[in-house]
């Protein structure tokens, strides 16, 4: 299926979550913020949300530095 993230189209298997998004992409799912059709997602809630063809998403992770 077919999405937008931060901006970009990419193309993901059918069936896959907030959660396996995050971790095919390579990101912390515990230090990751996710808007999905301008919505803000909780990130306990990852796991359970299945992604729709077209579906926007906004991806944010936090970094520390000094």
């Amino acid at each position: 299926m077919k999405l937008t993230i931060n901006g970009e189209s990419r193309e993901t298997a059918e069936g896959a979550t907030v959660l396996s998004l995050l971790e095919e992409l390579g990101f912390r799912p515990e230090v990751t913020v996710v808007e999905r059709n301008a919505d803000i997602l909780e990130r306990a809630t990852y796991s359970d949300i299945a992604l729709a063809d077209g579906d926007t998403l906004e991806i944010v992770r936090f970094v520390g530095g000094g």
